[in-house]
């Protein structure tokens, strides 16, 4: 539907529901259309512009309040124009209908024609020859005869309940505010249904072309003569509101009689089925999403709890290798303790066994020097035999270090010492440097 549009006189609306601000105000339209010349030089063409301007400007001390292109071609441009009151679409026609326009640039003159809007709205004489050709309708029961009108293109907003805060439109509202032409059967606003869309694959949802939110609506009256009345009323007329400040909007609504047994006690009932059934599947729906929403619940514990098994294993894994790398350098270090501790004692006790050789060689020393001095102190006590004098003897074979005197005399203690003297050679290398030393002197004295 075409978008909300501000009226700035109100002077003709008619009320429809003042406690929610809504009337109903007359269709003020017209159709122009311009007839276009043929273009006989090749790249030059009409400006929708200058036309739509030239005829803003045909209309003397009056102004459009929307003029818009509703088709343009090759040979005419077709124009929608709205004034602000049903009186001024004569004077607008006049100053119009059969006029000429010359553009600049172009020889031939366009024709203006102007018409009154024809506005698409059943007439009495549609219905009543719709529902009596019908075979399928039985005007004795409801929804099956002229007594329903569906609205389309209704704001949300317009609606809706004050004191809810909500846009959406309510069907209290809907009965409140068309319930001045009779008494009201049975309404239905498909919008607020959430099954509606499922059960005839449409959206109810729709927008007009200033973004508001619109809706269609089925309003089934009990008498004939309300819905007589209300067609009636809703001839010609496009739905005003008027707020709190005094501002007004209006916009145009699609009305028409409804063809559909749409509010019929079996359509009625075949819905309410239909919708048991989407309850049903919509639980069931539900159902199986709790029950998947469980499982995957379910498995997401068992996989966190898998987790937490696996973490504790890898934890369990991380500690027993740690502990044993703890473990092996322990051991590691004990081993090099071991060895250091090891080669220690075996460099005390090499230590200990070169004191003990140096010990045992300075015993050993010791006792050769004892020996030596007891030999020595042994020879000497020989070396001190009475009456010995020198004798010419020859040299004794035994003693190698005395060398013959002159004359072949030798020493007379030289028998006694020389046979002191040990015999054996192994024993000569034995005596030490003081016991040769006192031998040597002991020869040489005697």
């Amino acid at each position: 539907m075409a978008a909300a549009t501000i009226v700035h006189d109100t002077s003709e609306a008619v009320e429809l529901c003042p406690a929610y601000g809504l009337y109903l105000k007359p269709i003020t339209k017209m159709t122009i259309s311009v007839a276009l010349p043929q273009l006989k030089q090749p790249g030059k063409s009409i400006s929708n512009w200058e036309v739509m301007e030239r005829l803003k400007g045909m209309v003397h001390n009056h102004q459009f309040s929307t003029l818009r292109i509703s088709k343009s071609t090759m040979d005419f441009i077709r124009f929608e124009g709205e004034v602000e009151n049903k009186s001024l679409v004569k004077s607008f026609l006049a100053c119009l209908d059969g006029k000429t326009i010359k553009l600049s640039g172009f020889s031939d003159i366009l024709k203006v024609r102007a018409a009154e809007f024809k506005i698409d709205f059943p007439t009495r004489h549609d219905w009543d020859s719709f529902f009596r050709d019908a075979k399928d309708m039985n005007e004795t029961l409801p929804g099956e005869r002229p007594d329903t009108i569906h609205l389309e293109g209704l704001p949300c907003k317009w609606f809706a309940l004050k004191e809810s805060g909500s846009e959406k439109p309510s069907e209290d509202v809907l009965v409140k505010v068309f319930e001045k032409f009779g008494e009201i059967r049975n309404v239905d606003i498909p919008m607020l249904d959430p099954y509606r869309e499922e059960m005839t694959g449409r959206n109810f949802h729709t927008f007009s072309f200033g973004g508001h939110l619109n809706f269609e609506a089925y309003v089934q009256y009990r008498e004939y003569v309300g819905f007589i009345q209300a067609m009636s009323a809703l001839r010609g007329m496009k739905l005003m509101y008027k707020g709190e400040d005094g501002k007004a909007v209006a916009c145009n609504i699609k009305v028409s009689f409804d063809s559909t047994k749409h509010l019929s006690d079996a359509s009625i009932k075949k819905r309410q089925l239909e919708r048991q059934k989407l309850q049903e599947l919509e639980q069931q729906r539900e159902e199986q999403k709790r029950r998947e929403k469980e499982a995957e619940e379910r498995q997401r514990a068992e996989e966190r709890k898998q987790k937490e098994l696996e973490e504790l294993e890898r934890e369990r894994k991380r500690e027993e290798k740690l502990r044993k790398r703890e473990q092996k350098q322990r051991d590691r270090e004990l081993r090099r303790n071991q060895k250091k501790l090891e080669k220690l004692q075996a460099e005390e006790q090499k230590q200990l066994q070169e004191k003990i050789k140096l010990e045992e060689r300075k015993l050993l020393l010791a006792q050769r020097n004892l020996q030596s001095i007891r030999l020595i102190a042994e020879l000497l006590s020989r070396a001190k035999v009475p009456g010995g004098s020198l004798r010419r003897r020859q040299p004794h074979p035994r003693c190698p270090r005395c060398p013959p005197l002159k004359r072949g005399w030798c020493h007379g203690a030289v028998s006694p010492l020389a046979a002191a003297v040990p015999a054996e050679p192994a024993l000569v290398p034995r005596m030490t440097a003081a016991a040769r030393q006192g031998v040597a002197l002991v020869c040489r004295s005697r």
